[in-house]
């Protein structure tokens, strides 16, 4: 049994350094087997500070968008923040994702389902996951495309996030749709880094495995060649060169689990 996966860089930081990421796992994908969407945002809007780094704009950034999937052929995946992000983004990726702090507007939602895109709505901080069916109805009440829900954490105090896995199979069973797990996010310490993100990517692959045992069905990871030089998000995003021996693992897991299941039956 395989599992499908969301990867790369939080932001955009250059053409040469998007094609690097997005070359390397286009051959991980290759090597393990598995299916590869890629991600990356041309415009990072929620940054802690005004003088955080926010990417090159939508224009520049879906023109880089649209050379990786010329040189890959992977599926894209980018976020959007307004209505008016919805048409260009439409012509270029295959998958329109909701912010987490975006995931109640209504708007948003509507238009997003409109494009003709899969959409993939991230759980809200301070969302209950039985909550999330609303989200999901606002876009399948305007569309048949595919829908993905998404945790990653619930805020814990003013600067943690903790897992709950049972929102994984809660959201399975009331959305009726494929559960994402965004491990690096859910990692995140929010505004703890002076006046950024803080992360402890150490816990990554601890919470990957566990929500491979309990069926999350994808599986979300913002990585880098250099975390530690990342313009956004570095101290959650995993290392590129480990990425392979991380997605390993998780197969080893999931055919683990569906061999035990296989004997039950």
């Amino acid at each position: 049994m395989s599992l499908d996966f969301i990867m790369g860089p939080c932001v955009i930081e250059s053409e040469s350094m998007t094609l690097r990421i997005a070359e390397e796992l286009k051959q991980i994908s290759e090597r393990c087997k598995v299916n590869i969407t890629f991600k990356a945002s041309f415009d990072k809007a929620n940054r802690t500070s005004v003088d955080g780094f926010r990417g090159p704009g939508i224009d520049k950034g879906l023109q880089i968008l649209s050379n990786v999937k010329k040189e890959t052929g992977l599926k894209l995946l980018t976020d959007i923040h307004q209505i008016s992000d919805v048409k260009p983004c439409a012509e270029v990726v295959d998958v329109m994702q909701i912010p987490a702090f975006l995931c109640r507007q209504t708007d948003l939602l509507v238009a997003a389902g409109q494009s003709g895109c899969a959409v993939n709505i991230k759980k809200g901080q301070f969302l209950s996951p039985y909550d999330m069916v609303y989200a999901v109805n606002k876009v399948r009440s305007v569309s048949q495309s595919p829908i993905f829900v998404t945790e990653r954490g619930s805020s814990f105090g003013y600067k943690d996030l903790v897992v709950d896995y049972r929102s994984i199979q809660i959201m399975k069973e009331t959305c009726q749709c494929p559960v994402v797990m965004d491990v690096t996010h859910a990692v995140q310490q929010p505004g703890s880094n002076g006046g950024s993100t803080g992360g402890k990517r150490e816990f990554v692959p601890i919470l990957a495995k566990a929500a491979v045992a309990v069926g999350a069905d994808m599986f979300f990871l913002e990585t880098h060649p250099n975390p530690n030089e990342a313009l956004s998000d570095g101290p959650n995003s995993w290392p590129l060169d480990k990425m392979q021996e991380l997605i390993e693992q998780l197969l080893s897991i999931k055919d683990a689990i569906s061999s035990h299941e296989a004997f039950i039956i």
